[in-house]
């Protein structure tokens, strides 16, 4: 059984890095003092402002900083500051076994979905595809929130995760089955094909979404995952949004779907709100869920964190 984090609690600190692409210093303040107006107290890592052209500062610093929050007892929650590219590229300097005796909760989407199924697969902890530090704002869907601290707050189990009203879960193949979930950015989780950070498919769950890619693109990276056989090894597949995905040459999202996932006959459930789009919903990657398209269903069955 993977290891679960302990809970977040009213005034627990939160430790603020920046491990991909860096963010303008007054954005991140900004978050800030909505995560210290919601009870929460901070601390920043080192480089969290860095900026190193298209990375926020090089690979070392940001793995050193993601460590020194797992190895100080006072961070509860580790709370990337935003994805962007470049968060691979620290996989190689963190110490998984420090990280699997240290226990934190970690959150975040895009790029960011590389490290949360590595702590998954190297360290086996539960982490969470949620909130980034730049979604603690007043715009934010309360959806968002309602999900990301019933997942990290809350020893609520089972737990169903739905959609916001109005936008349904489409189950597109039938079947039930139980195991694991993993994924999340397609772009992200290809990427880590042929490398030691590869993604492990094998008796999963697998959810896949992306963000502002053509079509075209978004076929090469899904044909990609299946060429490499990562399909073939899951139980079943989530797929979620295509947030901002223009057509290429005639063809949709709704097209790639028909053409190359529902051929696979995998248990297979579609419009799943999640990380860039604007609702989010919180998946916990490593916990056990329950994927039902006969009854139209994702259920946590345990709780995806600790006492």
């Amino acid at each position: 059984m993977a290891i679960k984090p302990p809970m977040l609690r009213p005034g627990d600190t939160i430790g603020i890095v920046t491990l991909g692409s860096p963010l303008a210093r007054e954005i991140i303040d900004a978050r800030i003092a909505v995560l210290r107006s919601m009870g929460f107290n901070v601390i920043l890592g080192q480089y969290v402002y860095a900026a190193n052209g298209f990375l926020a500062g090089t690979d070392q610093q940001r793995a050193a900083d993601l460590m020194s929050m797992f190895t100080n007892p006072a961070v509860k929650m580790i709370l990337p500051t935003r994805g962007g590219v470049g968060v691979a590229g620290i996989l190689p300097y963190l110490d998984y076994g420090v990280i699997a005796r240290n226990p934190k909760i970690v959150t975040g989407y895009s790029d960011i979905t590389i490290l949360l199924n590595m702590l998954y697969f190297q360290s086996d902890l539960i982490t969470f595809q949620s909130l980034l530090l730049i979604d603690f704002r007043p715009e934010t869907p309360p959806y968002n929130f309602n999900q990301f601290f019933t997942a990290t707050s809350t020893l609520t189990a089972p737990r169903v995760i739905q959609n916001p009203p109005g936008i349904p879960l489409v189950s597109r193949i039938a079947g039930n089955v139980t195991g694991p979930i993993i994924g999340g950015n397609l772009t992200s989780l290809a990427d880590t094909l042929g490398t030691p950070y590869e993604i492990d498919t094998r008796g999963k769950i697998l959810v896949l979404e992306e963000t502002h890619e053509p079509i075209n693109t978004v076929y090469r990276y899904i044909n990609h995952l299946k060429l490499a056989g990562k399909f073939n090894d899951c139980l079943g597949i989530i797929m979620g949004e295509c947030t901002g995905c223009e057509p290429a040459y005639g063809k949709t999202y709704e097209d790639l779907i028909n053409d190359i996932i529902v051929p696979l006959g995998k248990p297979l459930m579609t419009n799943l709100t999640t990380a860039h789009g604007l609702f989010k919903a919180a998946i916990p990657i490593g916990a056990t869920v329950n994927l039902n398209t006969v009854n139209n269903t994702l259920t946590v069955l345990e709780a995806s964190v600790s006492v």
